[in-house]
């Protein structure tokens, strides 16, 4: 029999209460929220529904933390999206492969604005920060880049920064839970690396260096960058772990000085003189001096993207990337 029609409701918020207990706890959308980046304030009255992002690297964590759909532009690609976000990417707009116009970016209506170099935030590449709030819209810089690229930093870049801008991210969007999720993979996925290349029968100082660009002078990682951490990660010494700078030019009559253990050569997708792959290992080949380096004769090379050599959460491909290759070159010895 039917029943009474104050006793079905009832049992239907019954069923309701029930239901809501049983199912996967969502993230709330927060009412608003306020946290302090690179010395601004940075408030959302709601969660952003329109966000513009100016480099790949924001553009990577919000794709990770399921937030393709509040994006409504990106810009600044220095390479192919990650893999594995590339679904999610598919209808995301893209305002410019490269630096996009102040214009561009507000004709998109944005109620926030992240990048990941103090540089975007400039009047000689998108906007300061402080035009941008003017006009009422937010904005968000990568917690690992407050000061301009070539700046001393006091102290190293650590994962434990990357992790903080996943984390604030995902807050700022109202979505905090997806942001531990994301850290916790991340966390997990490093402490798979370091247990593969725990017991190898490498030399303690086993030093990697790490060629960003140019075949003059060469730019190198110092010790407060992306290659830093994997270095620091993975329990092998940084060739130019005494520059306090991210990436200091060198002279090769000092690399080969330093004579390092194993090159990790930046595959860059730009046009600059040393830049890509090719003409890196073009160079070592033939470079009289250059190619009698231990390293060099040995074969003992691997290519790494820009992404994963400047600070991203691709930091960590590059970690799993350099255990697997140290574990292959232990194999050999």
């Amino acid at each position: 029999m039917p029943l009474p029609r104050a006793r079905t409701g009832w049992v239907a918020l019954v069923a309701a209460l029930l239901a809501s207990c049983s199912a996967p706890a969502e993230d709330t959308a927060a009412s608003g929220t306020t946290l302090r980046n690179c010395d601004t304030d940075v408030t959302v009255t709601s969660p952003p529904r329109r966000a513009v992002s100016l480099n790949q690297s924001t553009t990577e964590i919000m794709l990770s933390l399921g937030l393709a759909d509040r994006i409504v532009g990106t810009a600044t690609w220095t390479e192919p999206v990650d893999p594995a976000l590339a679904a999610a990417n598919a209808h995301v707009p893209r305002l410019s492969d490269e630096t996009p116009s102040f214009e561009a970016v507000l004709g998109t209506e944005p109620d926030i604005v992240l990048g990941a170099y103090r540089a975007m935030f400039t009047d000689e590449r998108v906007a300061d920060r402080e035009r941008f709030a003017e006009l009422g819209v937010p904005t968000y810089l990568s917690p690992s880049n407050c000061l301009p690229e070539e700046a001393p930093l006091a102290e190293p870049v650590e994962l434990a920064d990357i992790y903080q801008e996943v984390r604030e991210i995902a807050g700022l969007f109202g979505v905090p839970e997806r942001g531990h999720e994301l850290v916790a993979q991340l966390t997990s996925r490093v402490e798979a690396a370091r247990a593969r290349v725990a017991n190898l029968e490498s030399p303690p100082d086993t030093s990697v260096l790490f060629w960003f660009a140019r075949t003059e002078s060469p730019y190198v990682a110092g010790s407060t960058g992306s290659p830093a951490i994997m270095a620091r990660e993975l329990g092998v010494r940084n060739a130019y772990g005494d520059q306090a700078s991210m990436w200091p030019q060198v002279s090769w009559e000092d690399v080969l000085a330093r004579d390092p253990d194993l090159l990790v050569l930046g595959d860059l997708t730009r046009d600059g003189e040393g830049d890509g792959l090719a003409a890196k290992t073009r160079f070592l080949r033939e470079d009289p001096a250059v190619s009698r380096l231990g390293a060099v004769r040995a074969g003992r090379l691997m290519p790494m993207t820009g992404t994963e050599l400047n600070i991203s959460l691709r930091t960590v491909t590059g970690i799993e990337r350099l255990a697997d290759r140290l574990v292959e070159l232990d194999r050999k010895r």
